[in-house]
């Protein structure tokens, strides 16, 4: 029985992780839902496999030519991708596969015929968020495909597990942070300056930056670290 294997990645931000590389060397083609980060990013993926992306929030001027959105047809399925969930169009007609991501949540779910899947993110850790890929498994004959979720960081085993601070500790470090980055000092200035992780400053200041007139609290709420 022939079948065909696709990686669907999301929020890189500039990083390719070997974990990912190693999977992404078994498939025949790579789906990335944006928020690349680099240039660099998409030429390896490109050397890998043929890649198909669209462009996320934070690829700026280098990624002009990288499509909002993007409809293709691979081994008789058609897939319909856009980096942020709230931007699906609403007519899908004949779609059966849409590809997004932005959250950095894994998602996976069917409406009637179609498979709605966001990979989740195998770029910066964003604390309690797992580091999560998916791979799709096609049977064209059958028209018949599985999406496989792939942990790309076990908890315990290669990786910085960022702290989860009491929410009056975090108020005062994000606030701080958000200063620095005004006052023009870089990710890893201000990271040596509070002790912390740069992967914790550089995700809060990636926020900010991205999202005009966010708060603190809207900062902390996307990144899921106060107590609960």
């Amino acid at each position: 029985m022939d079948t065909h294997r696709i990686a669907v990645i999301s929020d890189t931000h500039g990083i390719l992780r070997p974990e990912c590389l190693r999977i992404l060397e078994t498939c025949e083609a790579i789906l990335h839902a944006g928020d690349v980060g680099r240039p660099e990013v998409l030429a390896g993926l490109r050397k890998i496999a043929h890649t198909y992306a669209v462009r996320g929030n934070v690829d700026r001027e280098w990624a002009e030519e990288i499509p909002v959105e993007l409809d293709i047809d691979l081994h008789g399925f058609r897939f319909y991708m856009v980096h942020n969930k709230k931007q699906i169009r609403q007519d899908l007609t004949g779609v059966d596969i849409v590809v997004y991501g932005h959250s950095h949540k894994y998602e996976e779910k069917r409406i009637g015929d179609t498979l709605f899947l966001n990979p989740g993110s195998c770029g910066p850790r964003r604390f309690r968020l797992p580091v999560t890929m998916a791979v799709l498994t096609f049977c064209p004959k059958e028209h018949r495909l599985e999406a496989e979720r792939v942990d790309c960081l076990p908890e315990a085993v290669g990786d910085v597990m960022l702290p989860v601070f009491p929410a009056r500790d975090m108020d005062r470090l994000v606030r701080r942070i958000i200063k620095e980055m005004k006052a023009g000092k870089g990710i890893p200035e201000i990271a040596a300056g509070i002790r912390q992780e740069e992967a914790l400053v550089e995700q809060i200041c990636r926020i900010y930056a991205t999202h005009p007139g966010v708060d603190v609290d809207g900062i902390l709420n996307r990144m899921e670290c106060r107590d609960l």
